[in-house]
């Protein structure tokens, strides 16, 4: 397995923590950088990025060690704050919050065309070039696909546990490597002329996209936090079914081939009862013996939707505008956005 390149920085934070690691050089403070870092901005949430997969798959020339560096680990909590403060503030919740009515939420489809959805867009109106900027920009998360929500399982027990496990299986391809949804995704990558290693794609990637990923790790690594990551994954779970359809549909539009196709169509049917599951039996196990993280639950769900709408937002009005959502466009072979 190879690890992926380092990345390009973009500002203090991420060039002190890649030249730390490329160079092994001291990290410089960091305290007034951090304080005044955009919590949503490019520069804190490469820096963060590249901190959190240091415990996925590393870096290549970067060495194993450097995942438990105390000086990397205080920055990397350091962000962390900056990133929740913000999102505590931005994700208000109503007291005495019920993970019910705001799950119930998600599942209202709009009567017609949602111009504020990415998958309505894409499926009504999206061309081949914006699909293929979709698949990189996903790909940051779909070529690890369920590793981020494999952390919670040794925090649950009962009947949440088992069925996270059970859910988890299916994301793993219920012991066949090739149904791994992860390696379905490599597929559908290779079927829209994309590269597929791990990682590759990180540059391209507005801080939007990040910041969508780095809440998966941030939720998944802080044991503190075992009732958002179980609402993150259930927001994932009940809104992938109907938005899975949608961009089937799409890619059949514009003539992308069989595979895919075939990744979105595997969702379409898995994650139908795969909602019933996470309602069911991962939130209901958990809320019947921790009822206090019931909060928690709630604010993993909203949490998500807000940075799924900031990103949505990005995409749709580079698209609309006929431009690249991504930083560094798709170039050659892969045949990006239209030439300004």
């Amino acid at each position: 397995m190879r690890s992926p390149e380092l990345p390009t920085p973009r500002g203090e934070l991420s060039k002190s923590v890649l030249s730390t690691l490329a160079y092994s050089t001291p990290l410089p403070a960091w305290s007034h950088e951090v304080q005044e870092a955009d919590p949503y901005g490019d520069d804190l949430h490469l820096a963060l990025y590249v901190l959190y997969e240091l415990h996925y798959r590393g870096f290549a020339e970067v060495s194993d060690e450097r995942e438990w560096d105390p000086g990397l680990l205080g920055l990397r909590r350091a962000l962390e704050l900056r990133f929740t403060e913000a999102l505590r503030s931005d994700v208000p919740l109503e007291p005495d919050v019920e993970v019910e009515k705001v799950l119930a939420a998600l599942l209202v489809e709009p009567v017609g065309h949602d111009d504020t959805s990415v998958s309505h867009h894409l499926q009504r109106d999206g061309e081949l070039w914006q699909l293929k900027e979709y698949a990189a920009l996903r790909s940051l998360y779909h070529l690890k696909e369920a590793d981020p929500h494999a952390w919670v399982i040794p925090r649950l027990h009962g009947r949440a546990k088992a069925a996270m496990v059970a859910i988890e299986y299916d994301e793993f391809g219920a012991g066949r490597e090739d149904q791994i949804h992860a390696r379905l995704f490599a597929d559908l990558m290779a079927d829209l002329g994309l590269r597929t290693d791990y990682g590759h794609y990180v540059d391209a990637a507005p801080a939007e996209v990040l910041a969508t990923v780095n809440l998966m790790s941030l939720l998944g690594l802080h044991r503190a936090l075992r009732g958002a990551l179980v609402g993150h994954f259930a927001a994932v779970e009940v809104t992938s079914s109907p938005g899975s359809r949608r961009l089937a549909t799409a890619l059949r539009r514009v003539g992308a081939g069989p595979a895919a196709q075939r990744f979105y169509d595997e969702h379409v049917e898995a994650d139908a009862v795969h909602e019933q599951v996470v309602r069911r039996d991962v939130i209901g196990g958990l809320l019947e013996s921790e009822p206090e993280l019931e909060p928690d639950v709630a604010f993993g769900i909203l949490a998500t939707g807000f940075l799924e709408d900031r990103l949505g937002a990005r995409l749709l009005d580079a698209w609309r505008g006929r431009r690249s959502a991504l930083r560094v466009p798709l170039t050659g072979d892969e045949e990006g956005a239209p030439h300004a």
